[in-house]
């Protein structure tokens, strides 16, 4: 069984339902088709994780102390859904192989060995790069052009990554927006080429983003996988003998069914709820578990993430004043890198990137409205109810007014460009049970260091365009917001190093895996999302070397047996786990 179906869920469940292995995936989120994803205010509003309010959205969007704010993809293909398709490989270098046991140290005990996973995740994510340097009209994307300009003028290195999206098919050249090649999808939906519309992170309704949905999930269906969705894992523990029994609860039932609970057995488990979802679902079981490292839930690092915005850019040369258009919406989130070197290679600290990041015209459409009083707050207090409920509001105090003060300053203009970076921070956070609730300590004081140099480099950049700088546009005081949270769950070379070992098997229980980002013993520097898929990859070759040879038709179906205790047979034999209630 398989929970989850993010970059390492997706990854093995392919894997080995391809090796003809008997295979459940189960994901929290529900399916999300080319064409349903929100692109409304009112869809917008409704598109959140909370199922306490029977919402379940495809953003999850969490607080934490230490000021550290989260948002993480929830839905079939998990955070494939939202992210901008960049698939860049961790730098070799980069794998670092300093002795564990200080507080924020990382040893990696994988390194070179990953190189022949990229390559197979890269064919079938069907790596493209941004076409700017070769055809029209891509070559005229501004944003792509002045982020190259200003990595010349600094003396930095610029790329075009890998994107996990599509703009030509194999053996044609690039065009916008024509059908797409290839042997369909579990959703039986079409697909076409990326129409440039900035879209990426709010799903994308042409299916031009290579979403695992479109790639791994559907070939681990087309070979016999079994996918339940809006089924959240709440309760794991081992069973007598081997195995594992898994209960979780079916979201959206209507009725007197509102609490549907079912468990099922498996001989291997693989945890790949991400590194939130995962590291929650061991903590909250932990009695069950009395072997489990004691490293459970340390390493959290927020991958180096920033958002800063460069605005009011303007253009001098010829003497003239006139305004430096960046075009935002013109183009895939993300087009080319800027990548600063690491002290591990040719630089000094600890090495970052540096992307450009659009959005789609209509969100600069809206900010628009929002400026106008009456509208703005309407909008303001519809998003304090709906993107904002889950955060205490002692924490972030006025946020309400950041945004509208962040509108203001002309961060959705054509004149400005949002720059994101990512890299090496330092990974000492702890992830923790705090009265219930899951809690992330953060202390970014360590990471400072780092942090200066990317800010450096990120005001340089704007320096080049003659913009102003917004360092912390929403006015929280340097607080945290990532998209790649890491860590948890690290790998290690014995469970006083790490809570799973290099194959993803956590120590002392076997047949029981993670795979997802939080078996990360550090950042991984650019995006994660290719390497988590690698790693995965990497798990799955050891995983069916060591998986039974006997292939089994069908799970047996999930039956409802009251919202407390459940029991159904599960692949295996008839035999029932009763496990504690939990919250449900």
């Amino acid at each position: 069984m398989v929970v989850g179906s993010g970059f390492g869920g997706a990854v093995i469940a392919y894997r080995l339902a391809e090796a003809g292995l008997s295979v459940c995936v189960v994901e929290r989120g529900k399916p999300y088709p080319p064409g349903s994803f929100p692109r409304t205010p009112v869809e917008l509003g409704t598109s959140f994780w909370n199922p306490a309010e029977r919402s379940y959205g495809l953003f999850d969007l969490r607080s934490f102390r230490g000021r550290l704010v989260t948002l993480v993809g929830s839905g079939l293909g998990g955070g494939s859904l939202i992210y901008a398709g960049v698939l860049l490989r961790k730098d070799e270098r980069w794998f670092v192989q300093a002795e564990a046991g200080e507080s924020g140290s990382e040893h990696w005990p994988v390194r070179a060995d990953l190189d022949p996973h990229y390559a197979r995740v890269e064919r079938m994510l069907g790596a493209q790069c941004y076409p700017f340097e070769t055809h029209a009209p891509y070559r005229e994307t501004p944003k792509t052009r002045q982020l190259k300009l200003a990595a010349e003028e600094l003396g930095l290195a610029w790329q075009l990554p890998n994107l996990g999206l599509t703009f030509a098919n194999a053996g044609c050249e690039p065009e916008v927006g024509v059908p797409i090649d290839g042997t369909g999808n579990l959703h039986d939906t079409p697909r076409f080429t990326c129409r440039l519309c900035g879209e990426c992170n709010l799903g994308c309704n042409a299916g031009s983003k290579n979403s695992l949905d479109l790639t791994y999930l559907s070939e681990a269906w087309r070979h016999g996988a079994e996918i339940r969705t809006l089924c959240e894992v709440r309760a794991i523990a081992p069973r007598p003998g081997r195995g594992y029994a898994v209960r979780y609860v079916e979201h959206g039932q209507t009725g007197a069914d509102a609490s549907l609970v079912v468990e099922v057995t498996a001989d291997t488990l693989v945890l790949a709820a991400g590194t939130l979802g995962t590291t929650q679902l061991l903590l909250r079981n932990r009695r069950s578990f009395p072997r489990l490292s004691a490293m459970l839930g340390r390493r959290f690092s927020a991958n180096g993430d920033r958002l800063t915005f460069a605005v009011k850019a303007r253009d001098h040369r010829g003497g003239g004043q006139r305004a430096r258009a960046f075009r935002p919406s013109f183009g895939p989130v993300i087009t080319g890198a800027i990548r600063v070197p690491d002290a591990a290679d040719e630089g000094a600290g600890r090495g970052f990137y540096v992307e450009d990041a659009g959005y789609p015209a209509f969100l600069a459409d809206w900010a628009g409205a929002a400026l106008r009083p009456t509208l703005r707050a309407r909008l303001l207090r519809f998003a304090g109810r709906r993107a904002w409920s889950r955060m205490a509001a002692a924490r972030f105090p006025g946020l309400g007014g950041a945004i509208g003060a962040a509108l203001r300053s002309g961060i959705l203009s054509d004149d400005a460009l949002p720059l994101v970076g990512m890299g090496r921070d330092v990974p000492d956070g702890v992830i923790s049970l705090r009265d219930g609730c899951l809690d992330v300590e953060w202390p970014t004081g360590s990471s400072e260091e780092y942090a200066a140099r990317l800010r450096d480099t990120l005001r340089a950049i704007a320096g080049v365009w003659q913009a102003e700088f917004l360092d912390d546009p929403l006015g929280r005081g340097g607080g945290a917001i990532t998209v790649h949270p890491l860590g948890g769950c690290p790998m290690g070379r014995h469970p006083g190093e790490g809570v799973v070992d290099a194959d993803g098997q956590v120590f002392g229980y076997p047949g029981l895996y993670v795979a997802d980002g939080s078996v990360m013993p550090g950042p991984v520097g650019p995006n994660p999302a290719l390497t988590i898929a690698a790693l995965a990859d990497r798990f799955a070759d050891r995983m069916v070397e060591c998986a039974p040879s006997v292939r089994r038709d069908r799970w047996a179906a999930p039956v409802p047996v009251g919202p407390l205790l459940v029991g159904v047979a599960g692949p295996q034999d008839g035999a029932v786990l009763q496990l504690p209630p939990d919250d449900l």
